[in-house]
């Protein structure tokens, strides 16, 4: 359960109330393609599972996402859009493959842009990492499941993707993709982070293969950066593509910082306009806060920073970091240069924009408040993560209905009240596969 001696996480002054300063915060951001991020602050991707019937953005996400848009942030990432009906990281997860609900995801981008910010649509496959309750056959670069302990029955096993499968993914991202700017977004973001499927490519642990998709580094990530070509070549010039990038896996002998900078340095090379990085998958939650043996980067903020710094210094593009950023000093200073190291030039904030939406104004405005998240306890961390997830998505849920979000709810509660949910939504999902009609 969560720890009883943490903090609330109801956002809280610590100096009081002050006149607004000049901030690199508030600094537009210029990228390659000439689009320009109002400021330097994103709310980022976070998984929301709460798709209308059909896996279609329906009320409570255009609620969910007007909140955030008038909240100040230059940039809204939605969650997870998935690009085949077959493949979600979630029952409740948003699918977008064809034109036949382009209408509903076009009010979607239209409420995102309410505020003024830029709205990208991250887009994904979850590969191995697919719940088993969804019904459907997972796949994966090499027919290797996931290691969860006990948990482990509740993901699908997969099977090794044929070198067709693989052309064909590409080729959904980029569909994915064209239909994303026709709907109205600004940008797309290709997932290869989090151990999602163009992440296990990447991994040596996961990729077992000998073909050209998998052995070295370059035949490993062979899938992402010919996803990253189909991508950019399915849309405008003016379209942003980004790229979300582990930092490391954090599991021994998969992939590395090393392994990181230089598929950052195949990306240069590419036209990317932005590259955010982040880490960890579900076998190893380092996204959530989960202690890292050897980085010196502060425990449960700004997670990432470290590592971002150095792989900075090796990319073309301007670089975004995720993790954990909850006061505006961390932020600030994770722009700022450190000895012969750059800064990050864009700042993903998730769980913290969960309890203050407006986070972004808040600090603009001169206000000096931090959120303060307790910690889980949970000895198994598979687990522990599960439950950290339940409560997010338990405080997107209320956000959508215009409630508070503040308190910290039960960890165990909300855990067993997410999983009733999400059997009941799997129960829905595998009615509309049964009835709907393949795309032509």
């Amino acid at each position: 359960m969560f720890d009883e001696n943490a903090a609330s996480t109801a956002p809280h002054e610590i100096e009081g109330t002050s006149a607004p300063a000049r901030s690199a915060l508030f600094e537009p951001l210029s990228l390659r393609n000439g689009a320009i991020i109002p400021n330097r602050l994103a709310k980022a991707a976070m998984e929301e599972n709460m798709a209308d019937q059909g896996q279609v953005p329906g009320p409570a996400l255009l609620a969910l996402y007007t909140r955030w848009a008038q909240g100040g942030a230059g940039l809204l990432l939605t969650g997870n859009v998935m690009i085949d009906a077959r493949a979600l990281t979630g029952p409740g997860g948003l699918v977008l493959e064809d034109d036949r609900d382009l209408a509903l995801f076009s009010r979607w981008a239209t409420a995102m842009k309410s505020g003024g910010a830029q709205a990208w649509m991250q887009i994904n496959h979850p590969g191995r990492q697919m719940p088993v309750a969804l019904g459907q056959q997972a796949v994966a670069p090499s027919a290797v499941p996931l290691d969860l302990g006990g948990l482990s029955k509740l993901f699908a096993q997969p099977r090794a993707m044929t070198s067709a499968e693989v052309e064909d993914i590409i080729a959904r991202f980029a569909r994915t993709a064209a239909l994303a700017e026709q709907a109205g977004f600004d940008g797309v973001q290709v997932h290869a982070a989090h151990g999602y499927l163009l992440n296990q490519f990447l991994s040596p642990l996961v990729n077992q293969r000998t073909d050209t998709w998998g052995g070295s580094l370059e035949n490993r990530a062979r899938a992402l950066l010919d996803t990253v070509r189909a991508v950019r070549a399915a849309v405008t010039p003016g379209f942003t593509v980004s790229v979300k990038l582990n930092s490391a896996d954090f599991q021994r002998g998969g992939f590395d910082v090393d392994d990181a900078k230089q598929v950052v340095q195949w990306l240069n090379d590419l036209d990317i306009d932005l590259l955010e990085l982040s880490g960890g998958s579900y076998e190893s939650p380092a996204m959530q806060g989960t202690p890292v043996e050897g980085s010196s980067t502060a425990a449960r903020e700004a997670y990432f920073v470290d590592f971002a710094r150095d792989i900075a210094g090796v990319a073309a593009m301007p670089v975004m970091v995720t993790g954990g950023i909850r006061r505006r000093a961390v932020a600030e200073a994770a722009l700022s240069p450190e000895g012969d190291r750059i800064g990050v030039a864009m700042l993903g904030i998730a769980t913290a924009m969960t309890v203050e939406p407006a986070l972004p104004a808040r600090w603009r405005a001169g206000e000096s408040l931090e959120i303060a998240l307790p910690s889980l306890s949970w000895k198994n961390r598979a687990l522990a993560a599960g439950a950290t997830m339940a409560i997010a998505k338990l405080r997107l849920r209320r956000m959508a209905a215009g409630k508070a979000t503040e308190r910290t709810p039960s960890a165990v509660l909300t855990f067993i009240g997410d999983q009733l949910r999400t059997r009941r939504l799997a129960k829905r999902y595998r009615a509309w596969m049964n009835e709907r009609q393949p795309a032509v």
